[in-house]
């Protein structure tokens, strides 16, 4: 079983389904289960009430037939003496008449337990049947003479049917005359009540079940439309990511060809000239030495200088495109050394600050916020008008801080309607943003007229334990 479910692999959208669809289908089962309880409850308990209230009116007819019967032969009974051979018959022929219903009779047992009245089962009659019992084991005649020598009473059995021979649920209301030791009695089939309660139990079964259909049905159609939004939401997503894609590799492409144009017209502008220049010098000494001019080594000093020049600047072109003492000594240093050579180059007063902050990020995010303060100082030299810039770099107890801020004429920003982020325009300032995201961290920009803020926070994640920060530093060593 875990060897199967270790193969199984759902992708982000069938997690996503999933986390929809199993709390929902989890609540309505519950709901379901509870709601056919209750129902099935309540229609039992509706159902034992409408059982009890027929079967009460059933004995209270009983009661009033075998009252209205005793009342018709009392004047018998009330004159004649326990041995009064002639009354008891006269009774038993008036009980024997008694027949009312397709069912209905009057019994008579005396209390030995033999059958003297059975009009309708007359193949009872003077037979001891002290020991019958029904399927179910109760000892019918049994209880009709202890109920009469109590009084009076009711029992529920089962008893032949006089029209078909077959067992059905009866009750029985037994009295006594005891005088004569009799148990008298009649009962009526209740087969109608139990096909009641029983059509009731089926109706409500049904309606359980009917609701079940809805419920599913409802739940289905739920599924249905969390399956097909989750369809039209990743379509869109797909789409937008898509789009995104298109977009960013574009922009990846326009700042390749970006940075290989400015390191093209960097080698043209600056090197080759250069360059140049050594050669043509080199070639002026030649020939001044070919000559005995005493010249040619003023000629070589130049030609010298201009490939001192040259080499300075392959050094600044290699250290923009990859500072070595960001990798050897921090992001504090590199930093210290980029607003150095920004100042140096452009005039505009630079003040950089930090603290101890030591070789503690790890090489994302030290390359990401060192492209962040170049990216700004570029923008800052292009676009700004500034004649100071303060970059301040610290880590703290929730991470590192990079702060930029400059008093130029500031720059405007655009808004994301995607998620309601204010964002800045420019594809440098889009790079920077893009950067500082990769690392999960924030970028915000605060700009008017007197200035611009750029604030880069990464999160405390990017920062090395001091058991990583000294294998990073003796990796660097070796």
């Amino acid at each position: 079983m875990r060897r199967f479910l270790s193969q199984i692999r759902l992708s982000y959208g069938q997690k996503l389904f999933l986390l929809a669809t199993l709390p929902l289908i989890v609540a309505v089962a519950a709901i379901s289960v509870v709601v056919a309880d209750q129902s099935r409850e309540l229609a039992e308990r509706e159902i034992a009430a409408l059982e009890t209230q027929l079967i009460e009116a059933k004995k209270a007819e009983l009661k009033n037939y075998v009252t209205q019967a005793r009342n018709g032969f009392y004047f018998v009974y009330g004159n004649a003496a326990p041995d009064d051979a002639a009354a008891k018959e006269q009774v038993m022929q008036i009980l024997a008449a008694m027949i009312y219903g397709d069912e209905g009779f009057f019994f008579v047992y005396d209390y030995d337990g033999t059958n003297l009245v059975s009009p309708r089962q007359t193949e009872l009659i003077n037979q001891n049947w002290l020991d019958l019992r029904d399927s179910e084991g109760t000892a019918v005649v049994a209880e009709f003479l202890d109920i009469a020598r109590q009084g009076a009473g009711y029992l529920e059995h089962l008893w032949p049917k006089p029209s078909t021979g077959e067992e059905a649920r009866m009750i029985t209301y037994v009295t006594s005359f005891p005088s004569w030791r009799w148990a008298v009695g009649t009962g009526v089939f209740i087969d109608d009540v139990l096909q009641t309660t029983a059509a009731a139990r089926a109706e409500v079964e049904h309606r359980v079940q009917r609701t079940f259909v809805y419920i599913g049905a409802i739940t289905f159609g739920a599924l249905m439309t969390v399956f097909l939004t989750g369809i039209f939401i990743n379509i869109r997503e797909r789409r937008l990511a898509d789009a995104k894609l298109k977009e960013l590799t574009q922009r990846v492409f326009d700042a390749q060809e970006e940075e290989r144009g400015r390191v093209a017209r960097e080698l043209h502008d600056g090197i080759s000239q250069l360059l140049v220049g050594v050669r043509y010098a080199l070639d002026s000494a030649r020939r001044r030495l070919e000559a005995g001019d005493a010249g040619a080594a003023e000629t070589l000093d130049k030609g010298i200088n201009h490939l001192s020049g040259a080499i300075g600047e392959v050094r600044r072109i290699s250290r923009d495109l990859r500072p070595g003492v960001l990798d050897d000594l921090g992001l504090g240093p590199a930093l210290k050394a980029l607003t150095d050579d920004f100042s140096e180059r452009t005039g505009i007063e630079t003040e950089f600050n930090t603290v101890v902050f030591r070789n503690r990020l790890d090489p994302e995010a030290k390359i990401a916020l060192y492209r962040i303060a170049q990216e700004a100082l570029t923008n800052i030299e292009r676009h700004s008008g500034a004649t100071k810039v303060t970059i301040d770099v610290r880590g703290h107890k929730k991470g590192a801080t990079l702060r930029i801020a400059d008093n130029g004429r500031g720059l405007n920003a655009t808004r994301n309607t995607e998620d309601g982020k204010t964002r800045p325009g420019g594809l440098g300032l889009r790079n920077m943003q893009e950067r500082v995201e990769q690392l999960d961290g924030s970028l915000r920009l605060f700009s008017s007229r007197s200035g611009t803020v750029i604030v880069a926070d990464v999160p405390l994640s990017h920062l090395l334990s001091p058991e990583a920060e000294a294998t990073s530093e003796g990796k660097a060593r070796a």
